[in-house]
């Protein structure tokens, strides 16, 4: 369980703005990048604790992107699982609701 909460958080966030809005890549999107940005942001920090000598200005660019501060499963599905889930779920609901098909004419 420990491995969905995130995932769970971010379709239910989906749920309310797409329910609200019908927009479920609006859901998606907000979700996903909320968990995205805390990951990385935590990600930053631990480079800076572990190789930046505990100073912000060492921190390089990529420095979130660092293979060694992505060592745990968990820091890895908490914004791959939101990712994955929220994708699926709009999609879902895009081929939901798509339009009929061209070749039907009304009346023949």
């Amino acid at each position: 369980m420990p491995y969905l909460e995130h995932t769970i958080i971010a379709l239910l966030v989906q749920a309310v703005i797409g329910l609200s809005t019908r927009n479920w890549w609006a859901g998606a999107a907000i979700a996903t990048g909320y968990f995205l940005g805390r990951e990385f942001a935590q990600a930053e920090y631990r480079w800076i604790e572990q190789f930046g000598s505990g100073l912000r200005a060492n921190l390089p660019w990529w420095g979130a992107f660092d293979p060694k501060v992505w060592t745990k499963l968990d820091q890895i599905t908490d914004w791959l699982g939101p990712l994955i889930g929220t994708t699926c779920v709009a999609l879902l609901a895009a081929n939901r609701r798509s339009p009929p098909t061209a070749s039907a004419k009304p009346g023949a």
